[in-house]
């Protein structure tokens, strides 16, 4: 069981990294530990953090300044991954942010969404933008990876009865495995002073709509799965059950509303640019094992 490092902040690595009892955090920090890098993991339960070398747990959430700010003192180069889904999420990271400024952190990398705007039509998205502008008024330098949907949570839009339903009409996205992002993470952190204030657009190899989707879900899983194209209207009446609150709503219908609005389309280079790899496709990436 791991348990929150004893080491004074001027004693620990200047490398934090948030996340790392999640799904791409946890990624990340395995892979700079492999590479031999020293870390602090910046978690909210110093039990769940995982057992890596010469990786120290420090307890700390994004919504509390003051500890955010202390587990922060004497680090320089900060990873944030953004937080779950939250109504507040967006205030979570504006006190991290200005925590991290505080601190003395020089620069941020930060899991950001493809084609972040303030008007974009993915709700989410604009908190991302959001938080982008916050990092750039804080005097932090940057470097933003905007990803685009994950090819992770793909297999999980299939209901029971193995049909996604959205309004995503004939809209394309360009998904993107989680692993790819992890490693673009990866080579930044290697060499950080060369990717400062760069942005990067985190695609896979390839355009599908879910229709297509879904044929190499069927494909790949042996389970058989479909598309059905919903209204707006129909997308929020099936959703309404669930009991979620309104925001909530709207991040799961604006999911599809993007990809029929072309907001989720594109190819680009970066991953390559990046690792020297070709992005995972959506049939490679079901026959990966899970990390």
């Amino acid at each position: 069981m791991a348990s929150p490092s004893e080491l004074s902040p001027s004693e620990l690595p200047e490398l934090a990294v948030t996340g790392a009892t999640g799904g791409l955090g946890g990624m990340l920090a395995r892979q700079l530990a492999a590479s031999g890098f020293a870390q602090r993991l910046l978690v909210r339960d110093a039990a769940r953090a995982p057992q890596l070398d010469d990786a120290h747990p420090v307890v700390c959430s994004y919504g509390d300044g003051a500890a955010s700010r202390r587990a922060l003192e004497g680090a320089k180069i900060l990873f944030m991954v953004s937080a779950a889904e939250a109504e507040d999420r967006l205030q979570q990271h504006y006190a991290f942010v200005d925590a991290a400024a505080d601190a003395g952190v020089e620069h941020v990398v930060y899991t950001s969404f493809y084609r972040a705007a303030p008007d974009a039509t993915f709700t989410l998205a604009r908190d991302h933008h959001a938080t982008e502008e916050r990092v750039r008024a804080s005097g932090l330098q940057y470097t933003f990876l905007r990803d685009n949907f994950y090819l992770d949570f793909l297999p999980l839009l299939a209901g029971e009865d193995g049909v996604i339903r959205g309004p995503a009409g004939d809209g394309v996205f360009s998904g993107v495995a989680r692993e790819d992002v992890a490693r673009c993470a990866h080579a930044v952190l290697r060499d950080p002073a060369i990717h400062k204030g760069k942005t990067y657009d985190l695609t896979g190899p390839e355009e599908l709509t879910l229709a297509q989707a879904a044929e190499v879900l069927s494909t790949g899983t042996g389970r058989t799965i479909s598309y059905h194209p919903e209204t707006v209207e129909e997308a929020y009446a099936s959703r309404a059950s669930y009991g979620v609150p309104q925001w909530q709503l709207d991040a799961w219908v604006s999911t599809y509303t993007a990809m029929a609005a072309g907001q989720m389309a594109g190819l680009s280079p970066d991953i390559h640019g990046l690792t020297g790899q070709d992005p995972i496709s959506l049939a490679e990436f079901l026959t990966r094992p899970v990390l």
